[in-house]
């Protein structure tokens, strides 16, 4: 048979900006994570797929595809080899499916809704087999962050722990922590539609954030959804909404009961302080954020999300975030330096993020060769891929010209990115 190219495949990749070697990487991760194994597809399997020469992967193949999509393998343009009846149709987990999800207000209504009760007991096992999936998101957007697929994922999550409320009959215990789950997969939407640069999306999730943090009750991921809030206002150039939204979250009984997250809603508030050039409000919050991590209690318990970033690393981080916006390059170099010497490994996208940060920083001091340098080590993939970086690094690029025309420095990084061709 005539291989038919697979444009619903190829109308998806384009869409998320998926080259043939990224979505192999990217699948080669996930299969490692399903199975054990390191994937071994590469962008020539890849463009097989596109080309319609393979028109049915593995079932393992299928299962990851469904996961970074959200969509069914028949969605994705595949054909199974054989099809002698409906039946005969392998069919894929409904909990990907990108139709579960049409809004978490919508789906708590329907829950609610009457003849649709089920003999069905939900535990908290349930809830725990979910909660296992947002490791990997979280995993995903530490490592990727800003990519569409990690946005999609997390709401097809959402969507999937709201529809569990309507396959039966749970305690209020275990509803509410459905709902906080559901609440934690639609900020973690958010934030990586903020990282992305995609603000009206962003808005959208913390609309349907909120709704459910409420159900909840739970006060940690109320706390995470008005700070995300004013992250995304002080993104978009809004920092007297950014203060109102994390002052929200720095007003909410957890910030008294716990310093962590009382740290963590002061590092924000520096950050926002350095957008609207408060300058000499920059070293006290600073100095107050990091008394109050001093008090945290390290062995206490707390949500996933909160310790996977929250740390000295992530403090110098927006320290150095205000500072550039302030205009204070020296202090900013210093941050960034810290923030560098005491990032953990699997913070991929910070590394990124912060090294363009202090290029930006040593560039603004007129140490042209040293911010160069810097600037050239920041990792390809997330130079041309990661939105917030791309725009950096662009930002860099443009300075760098206006202060050393026709430097050395500025034919090297010109020269250099022009390399990045076969990244994008």
């Amino acid at each position: 048979m005539e291989a038919v190219r697979n444009e619903a495949l190829v109308a998806w990749m384009k869409e998320q900006g998926y080259s043939s070697n990224s979505l192999a990487k990217d699948v080669n991760s996930e299969l490692e994570k399903l199975t054990g194994r390191p994937g071994t597809y590469d962008g020539r399997r890849v463009r097989r797929w596109r080309s319609g020469h393979t028109r049915w992967p593995d079932a393992a193949t299928r299962e990851v595809l469904t996961a970074l999509s959200g969509m069914t393998p028949a969605d994705l343009g595949f054909v199974p080899r054989r099809r002698t009846s409906p039946a005969a149709v392998p069919q894929e987990d409904p909990m990907h499916r990108r139709t579960l999800v049409t809004g978490a207000v919508t789906a708590v209504v329907a829950a609610a809704a009457p003849g649709t009760a089920s003999t069905r007991r939900i535990g908290m096992s349930d809830v725990e087999r979910l909660q296992k999936q947002f490791a990997a998101v979280i995993a995903s957007d530490h490592a990727h962050g800003g990519k569409r697929i990690i946005e999609q994922r997390a709401v097809a999550l959402a969507g999937t722990a709201i529809n569990l409320q309507n396959s039966g009959s749970a305690t209020q215990r275990v509803r509410k922590t459905l709902y906080a789950t559901a609440a934690a997969f639609r900020s973690s939407a958010m934030w990586a539609a903020i990282d992305g640069r995609r603000f009206s999306d962003a808005l959208e999730h913390m609309r349907e954030a909120q709704v459910l943090a409420e159900l909840s009750g739970d006060q940690t991921i109320k706390f995470r959804i008005w700070s995300h809030a004013g992250s995304c206002y002080r993104h978009m150039g809004r920092p007297a909404d950014a203060r109102a939204a994390n002052d929200v979250a720095r007003e909410l009984s957890i910030t008294r009961r716990d310093p962590a997250f009382a740290a963590l809603g002061l590092a924000r508030q520096m950050a926002i302080s350095g957008v609207s050039h408060e300058v000499r409000a920059l070293p006290y919050t600073f100095d107050q954020a990091q008394k109050a991590m001093d008090r945290a209690d390290p062995d206490a318990f707390r949500p996933l999300w909160l310790r996977a970033f929250w740390d000295d690393a992530e403090l110098h981080s927006l320290a150095l975030s205000a500072n550039l916006s302030a205009g204070q390059w020296p202090a900013a170099e210093y941050h960034a330096h810290q923030c560098l010497a005491s990032l953990r490994p699997h913070m991929k996208r910070s590394l990124a993020i912060t090294t363009s940060r202090l290029a930006q920083a040593q560039l603004a001091q007129g140490n042209v060769e040293t911010a160069t340098d810097t600037a050239m080590r920041v990792d390809a993939a997330a130079a041309t891929q990661h939105p917030r970086v791309s725009r950096m690094l662009q930002e860099f690029g443009a300075a760098l010209r206006a202060t050393a025309p026709g430097s050395a420095s500025a034919r090297t990084w010109t020269e250099y990115t022009a390399t990045w061709r076969e990244h994008a």
